[in-house]
């Protein structure tokens, strides 16, 4: 995955994450989506509602750099 620096993630929009209150899961790539998708059931303190915007976001940055998601919504990540 490519590294972000505290000042390059400190320099991106709010709307450069799948978390933007938080400011969790950076999308600025294919490698970062990736890491969003694995790491989306470890973010803490945020609602079902949220969880909802961000897998839109997710999958709209999927689609940006083509990442293929096999889930369909967040509720499905881990299930066989």
């Amino acid at each position: 995955m490519t590294k972000l620096t505290e000042a390059q993630r400190d320099r991106l929009d709010e709307g450069a994450f799948a978390f933007p209150r938080e400011r969790k899961e950076p999308l600025e790539n294919a490698s970062h989506v990736r890491n969003a998708i694995a790491r989306f059931n470890q973010v803490k303190g945020v609602s079902d509602a949220e969880r909802d915007s961000a897998w839109k976001r997710i999958g709209a940055a999927a689609k940006k750099f083509g990442v293929e998601v096999s889930e369909k919504s967040w509720r499905e990540i881990g299930k066989d």
